[in-house]
């Protein structure tokens, strides 16, 4: 028997690696100095791209977690404690092996945090602030795309 939801899963990992792909290109492509229209856009469009790529994921993981029938994070550290329960194997009742490496929760912990500088400080904003952040996306675009089924064969 199959769980179709498991599609919905890839769909947002692949909507994250295709938004954390375009973040590196547009970081490549530069044109954020200045004040003109078109450096605003380019400094507005990466981070977007990279906030996307993590609310994608995020929300594959969420959904992971609701197919496995584990309870959601709460408090208002939940989104890093998502993470941190992802690469973190569980013992008891309903045990599980960890479902992340820690390469890969190490890179969601940054693409996390951007998000979090991004939506409380656009008018701060430094590009070259935003190196880490654009190499884990570029691990994150190829980790990814793997993932959803990768965590299907353990379930």
């Amino acid at each position: 028997m199959t769980d179709a939801r498991w599609l919905d899963v890839e769909d947002d990992f692949t909507s994250a690696s295709r938004h954390f792909a375009n973040a590196v290109l547009l970081f490549e492509a530069n044109g954020f100095a200045g004040e003109e229209l078109e450096a605003y856009r380019a400094r507005m469009a990466l981070m977007h791209a990279l906030q996307s790529g993590y609310s994608s994921v995020e929300a594959g993981l969420v959904r992971v977690l609701e197919i496995i029938g584990e309870e959601l994070p709460v408090g208002a550290d939940w989104h890093a404690v998502l993470i941190r329960r992802f690469s973190r194997a569980r013992n008891g009742d309903a045990p599980r092996p960890a479902l992340i490496n820690a390469a890969i929760a190490r890179d969601l912990d940054e693409a996390r945090r951007f998000r979090h500088r991004a939506m409380h400080a656009y008018d701060d904003f430094e590009v070259e602030r935003a190196r880490p952040t654009i190499e884990a996306a570029k691990r994150l675009a190829i980790a990814l795309r793997p993932l959803a089924a990768n965590l299907r064969t353990v379930f």
